[in-house]
């Protein structure tokens, strides 16, 4: 099965709602916490983007892993 968009589809999904958190910023909030603790030599905007391609991989590799059951 397919994710329902790029993004993941929403990472807390309620009935009634059509917007909200998506499955990629839950993950990239997760993978956030965990690069600040690196103490990078980064800027903000940097550390941002790196935690973005962290929730991309996610999302990759969640899809991968529906593509196979």
């Amino acid at each position: 099965m397919k994710a329902k968009n790029k993004f993941g589809g929403f990472a807390f999904p309620s009935v009634g709602f059509s917007s909200g958190m998506t499955l990629r910023d839950y993950f990239a909030g997760q993978a956030l916490d965990s690069l600040i603790q690196m103490d990078l030599q980064c800027s903000a905007g940097r550390i941002a983007l790196s935690a973005y391609c962290i929730a991309d991989a996610m999302l990759a590799a969640r899809e991968r892993k529906e593509d196979v059951k």
